[in-house]
């Protein structure tokens, strides 16, 4: 049983919530994970606060906003009980604080140590480096990025094609380390680490089986680690910074949403929140600073 049929059946069984009381929890949790694409059990404080401030740009009211997160409280509140994770990430947030949150990002130095890490020298690290390469070339979610199969990649054209959500299909370009890592990860190390030769999952775990999301998640966690970064770092973080950086170096909000597959150009219009106050920031400190 997984933590959310554990949750309902706590919300049934061993609260007794009233019938719209728990259809609204269960909802609202389902969107959390759904939007989370990522272990729940791993979830941080900065991803429930990175979900109200989304809920917020697609023009959710207050109340909602609100609703949800007492949603996301009792939940966590139960999992932490139940002992199925250490720390409650949701203990004592409100929706005044999320309201200013920003999703964080990663700076330019900071992308290019982490993706310094996996060792390419063996088969593990070559594959993690072209999950990781693709990742921050394409903005696609984890769900899209283990998703995708070996016919999804053109190397040829620098293309890789995403199903997307509710048929939202999108192609999206590849930078040149980044084709470089996959056309490695193809060729040489991919049928090393299959067991079946028919398997179509374009990244595959040490069994040779498509990669799972948490699988990835503590990949992720693992480099994070390595590089030292003290930035709580995600997949999502990737994907955040994929926008953010995108936006910086002059790319258009219609284009950045098509990339990430946003059915409502609300929810990219976060990123130029971040890029406007870090732009504001740096014009204010090299006008000011003496030394600047």
């Amino acid at each position: 049983m997984d933590c959310y049929e554990a949750y309902e059946r706590y919300l049934t069984e061993e609260k007794r919530a009233a019938p719209n009381t728990r259809t609204s929890y269960l909802r609202d949790v389902r969107q959390f994970l759904e939007w989370l694409d990522a272990d729940p059990l791993q979830v941080v404080r900065s991803d429930i606060e990175t979900y109200t401030q989304y809920l917020t740009a697609r023009g959710r009211s207050p109340s909602t906003v609100t609703r949800s997160l007492a949603s996301l409280r009792s939940f966590y509140h139960f999992l932490t009980w139940k002992g199925m994770i250490g720390q409650d990430p949701a203990r004592g947030l409100s929706h005044a604080r999320v309201e200013r949150k920003l999703p964080q990002i990663l700076t330019n130095k900071e992308v290019e140590l982490f993706l310094e890490q996996p060792d390419t020298g063996d088969v593990k690290g070559g594959r993690d480096k072209a999950m990781l390469e693709l990742l921050y070339a394409t903005g696609i979610r984890v769900s899209e990025l283990i998703g995708l199969d070996v016919d999804d990649v053109d190397l040829e054209n620098a293309l890789v094609r995403c199903a997307g959500r509710e048929s939202r299909a999108r192609s999206i370009p590849l930078y040149p380390a980044a084709v470089k890592a996959l056309s490695d990860y193809i060729e040489h190390i991919r049928p090393q680490m299959l067991e079946h030769m028919e398997e179509r999952a374009l990244f595959v775990n040490m069994s040779g089986e498509r990669m799972s999301r948490q699988g990835f998640w503590k990949i992720v966690k693992n480099y994070q680690e390595k590089a030292g970064i003290d930035k709580d770092i995600t997949p999502h973080t990737l994907r955040h910074s994929f926008a953010a950086h995108l936006l910086e170096n002059g790319a258009d909000l219609r284009s950045i949403q098509i990339m990430l597959g946003h059915a409502d150009i609300s929810s990219t219009q976060i990123y130029a929140q971040v890029v406007g106050r870090e732009q504001k920031l740096k014009h204010i400190y090299d006008k000011a600073h003496p030394r600047a």
